[in-house]
């Protein structure tokens, strides 16, 4: 891999890149995951610009599997090549995983336990203030824009309100929001 000159000092070592990502995955859980990435990445060591990770994102996002792990992938071979990839996914999944064990054992050993779901409950709760908080971070400009927040709210309204399917809105909303982001041809 090729790294233009100014970008060299920008380089993280093998180490850095693990130990950076093992404490993203050791402090973040849902989906937090991905804002703790970008404050990383972006904003604290920028190791990437925003439109690099905004782009690392979108590709991360038509990738099977977690996005958070398709991002670490994708900038872990960004950085470093295949080492970076190896460093910065085992860094990310290592805490989660070793969790996960934890937590399922713990709930194997006490499911009648009435603190057990409103531990979960809690959990539930937790991911779902990250989400808020990583869509308003991660959606940077849009907030200002009239048709984005449009199309944010009829969204919210065809699933929390109305309760159709996820597919059945994507249907409904991709048509919308592709028209209404259409180039401009009158330049």
């Amino acid at each position: 891999m090729i790294v233009a000159p100014d970008q060299q000092s920008l380089r993280p070592s093998l180490g850095d890149l693990f130990i950076q990502f093992l404490l993203i995955g050791a402090i973040s859980f849902g989906g937090g995951i991905i804002a703790y990435e970008r404050i990383l990445m972006v904003e604290k060591r920028k190791w990437l610009s925003s439109d690099e990770f905004m782009a690392f994102l979108a590709i991360s996002q038509t990738m099977p599997g977690l996005n958070s792990v398709n991002l670490a992938v994708l900038s872990g071979d960004h950085l470093r090549g295949l080492a970076g990839v190896i460093s910065a996914t085992l860094g990310l999944i290592f805490p989660g995983s070793i969790f996960v064990l934890i937590l399922g054992a713990l709930y194997a050993a006490n499911t009648d336990h009435p603190m057990a779901n409103l531990v979960l409950a809690g959990i539930a709760a937790g991911a779902c203030g990250l989400l808020a908080a990583i869509t308003y971070r991660i959606g940077d400009q849009h907030w200002k824009q009239l048709k984005s927040i449009a199309i944010i709210a009829v969204t919210f309204c065809l699933m929390s309100i109305v309760k159709l399917s996820l597919p059945l809105v994507f249907l409904i909303m991709a048509p919308v929001a592709i028209y209404l982001y259409r180039p401009n041809r009158d330049h």
